[in-house]
């Protein structure tokens, strides 16, 4: 598939470089084709020799793989970057208002401004979680909001992580490996440091312990080392200096939480769970599972301990209720979007159904609860039995898919095996909420590394590149 009229991250429509790319073409065009592969070669064998890597599931269920690393930055300027924090930290505040109203007074669907049984019908919803306060009124402590640029330059949200959002470890591995593979660089440019990550994360943790704890415990709870990112949540708790936990390694008891120790039993007072909802807890949610706590929500329901990111907050990162972000900003900050949606089809909706029945060679499909390129239909990339089985799906299942527009995704330089090509990519910026909503400079870069492709998530064969944010 060939992507036209995509706006280009380093030069633009007459080839010219861009002025916060300057710097860098030129040294990029001195720099030997032969340095660059020795170089990305130096990258792969220490990002092994790390373990950092991330789990494959499907067929080849069990095994390690490495998530490509491309030696070509992603630069964005400071006045961009700018612009970007503020319309991520406006969404974001929005986001946790609505979820705090649905599980409260349901203002918004009252109102009428979302469908009630959008939310209420939604498999996030969690009706246990109806009334329960929360430390400081925060569900989605850590987002992970996917931004994408379209032909004009023009930045949307493609969608928003808010149960538990991954990537943020290969983003901080990724600045260490350029750091060491060309330091020199970094004395060119204003580079904003990403390093404060951890130490952000722990200070917002510790800012949404239960009342009245002065000195909380923090853990970070793991379904194990099975999981495709147990790598981050080793990593993760390693930066912080606070453990790594399973379920079987914590046990409530007179609704508080406590981990097993060699010492005795420790207190937990905030959990940053990678555990997903279905499975924290096998009294509340699913009985046959062996990851989560027995009693646990007793003891989040009774404000005895923080989970993040809050039980049932996964409802407002369902796709099925992302059409409706822009209306939730104006709704509870009075204030127009800064970041603006992509234009989305709710097949559940008559008259979007037909249209993308009638446009599916021209969308992308996906389904409302579908993640890491799962589940979705490519329209321009497949071919026509492929398109016509899942209109088929479609038209039995409506209500469980979305469909978009195929954006033209921004390209940026990309060393690949035929040298530098222009490849697809998106960014995933992680945004934090305690006392105050806070992030890091820049995010994630995915990258496409097929040419011509627009899927960028690791589970399909994307990589990931390092995110410079210039400083003013």
């Amino acid at each position: 598939m060939t992507i036209k009229n995509f706006y280009n991250e380093m030069t633009d429509e007459a080839g010219r470089v861009r002025p916060h790319y300057a710097s860098y073409a030129t040294w990029l065009s001195e720099m030997p084709e032969e340095r660059l592969s020795q170089k990305r070669a130096e990258a792969d064998a220490l990002f092994h020799r790390y373990g950092i890597t991330f789990a494959v599931y499907g067929e080849n269920a069990g095994t390690e793989r490495l998530i490509p690393f491309d030696i070509i930055p992603r630069i964005i300027p400071a006045d961009e970057w700018q612009m970007l924090a503020a319309g991520l930290r406006q969404r974001v505040k929005a986001l946790n208002m609505f979820i705090r109203d649905i599980y409260h007074d349901q203002d918004i669907l009252k109102a009428g401004t979302i469908p009630s049984e959008q939310v209420l019908n939604n498999a996030q919803y969690r009706k246990v979680m109806q009334g329960v306060d929360v430390a400081r009124d925060i569900y989605a402590h850590i987002a992970g909001v996917d931004v994408v640029r379209a032909g004009a330059g023009e930045y949307y949200v493609l969608e928003d992580n808010l149960r538990v959002p991954s990537g943020v470890s290969y983003l901080l591995e990724n600045r260490k490996m350029m750091m060491r593979l060309f330091p020199r660089l970094f004395s060119r440019y204003k580079v904003a440091p990403v390093d404060r990550y951890p130490d952000m994360l722990l200070n917002m943790l510790r800012s949404v312990a239960p009342t009245g704890v002065t000195d909380p415990t923090v853990v970070v709870m793991t379904p194990g080392a099975y999981n495709s990112a147990y790598f981050e949540h080793a990593f993760l708790a390693q930066q912080m200096g606070v453990e790594l936990v399973e379920g079987q390694d914590m046990f409530v008891k007179d609704e508080q939480v406590f981990m097993r120790t060699t010492q005795g039993p420790q207190r937990v007072d905030v959990i940053y769970r990678r555990v997903d909802d279905d499975f924290i807890d096998p009294l509340a949610f699913r009985p046959d599972s062996e990851l989560g706590v027995r009693g646990i929500l007793g003891a989040y329901q009774a404000g005895r301990v923080t989970v993040t990111n809050a039980i049932g907050s996964g409802v407002a990162d369902d796709k099925s209720i992302y059409p409706y972000v822009p209306d939730m900003i104006r709704f509870y900050l009075g204030e127009e979007p800064i970041l603006h949606n992509v234009p989305t089809y709710m097949c559940r909706k008559k008259d979007d159904l037909a249209y993308v029945l009638e446009h599916m060679a021209e969308l992308v499909v996906k389904e409302v609860h579908g993640a890491g390129g799962y589940g979705m239909l490519v329209g321009p990339a497949s071919t026509k039995a492929e398109i016509d089985d899942f209109r088929e799906i479609v038209k039995k299942f409506p209500e469980r898919y979305i469909a978009q527009p195929t954006l033209a995704l921004s390209a940026c330089p990309t060393f690949v095996e035929a040298g530098i090509a222009p490849r697809h990519i998106d960014l995933r910026p992680f945004v934090l909420s305690g006392e105050e909503i806070q992030m890091i400079p820049g995010g994630l870069t995915r990258v496409a590394l097929r040419e011509g492709s627009l899927v960028v998530n690791s589970s399909q064969g994307g990589g990931t590149k390092d995110t410079w944010v210039l400083e003013a």
